[in-house]
């Protein structure tokens, strides 16, 4: 067994109210980065709890990083109501700013998760500064413009049976998208990484230690 997880419950500053959040430090290395983690659809019964954002956050923790994860206006403990991704955006936005306060020594990223990943995206193409954006499962439906000239480092992790993200519809798209970028398929079964999630920790792992 490992050291304990230091784990902090928050309710922060949003836009319009207070969100739920959960701060992890690492367990055995020390810290070298701070990442905001962005969860699924709230919609669609997406939380900061979900099974691909837990596993986000433990790969993460485990090269050294220490994470913020939160649920989105409306959902949890979290104030306010789903906003279509822009009151989203801000609530984002201000809380990377708040782990960029507590720890200002450490370079900062974005990571999410499906329509977390767009956020992510979208954050990290805004903050001036940010290391690098992981993006697990982006949706092929989702605005790209902004993605052209984005000079943020863009890791896209994907699933090969994605329903809402065929691969050659993201091959396309990913061709558009400004460097530095690298895209990692991984053999899952659905969405969700079915059958995969192992697979995509490990990856997670590798791509940040």
């Amino acid at each position: 067994m490992g050291s304990p997880r230091r784990i902090e419950s928050h309710l922060l500053d949003g836009a319009v109210g207070k969100l739920e959040a959960l701060l992890e430090e690492p367990e055995s290395v020390p810290a070298r980065e701070v990442c905001l983690v962005c969860h699924p659809h709230p919609l669609y019964g997406g939380t900061m709890r979900n099974k691909v954002v837990h596993r986000i956050a433990r790969a993460l923790r485990r090269s050294g990083t220490v994470v913020l994860r939160f649920n989105f206006r409306g959902v949890g403990s979290s104030q306010g109501v789903h906003d279509a991704g822009r009151g989203e955006l801000e609530d984002a936005r201000m809380l990377m700013e708040w782990l960029r306060l507590r720890y200002p020594e450490l370079p900062y990223s974005a990571a999410g998760f499906s329509f977390g990943s767009r956020i992510a995206l979208r954050l990290a193409c805004s903050v001036a500064g940010t290391r690098r954006v992981i993006a697990v499962g982006f949706p092929t439906n989702s605005e790209t413009e902004h993605l052209t000239d984005c000079g943020v480092s863009k890791i896209f992790v994907q699933s090969t049976n994605d329903e809402h993200a065929p691969r050659p519809e993201l091959e396309a798209l990913y061709k558009t998208f400004a460097e530095p970028k690298q895209i990692h398929w991984l053999e899952g079964g659905d969405h969700f990484f079915r059958d995969a999630l192992d697979a995509l920790e490990e990856t997670i792992y590798q791509l940040s230690v």
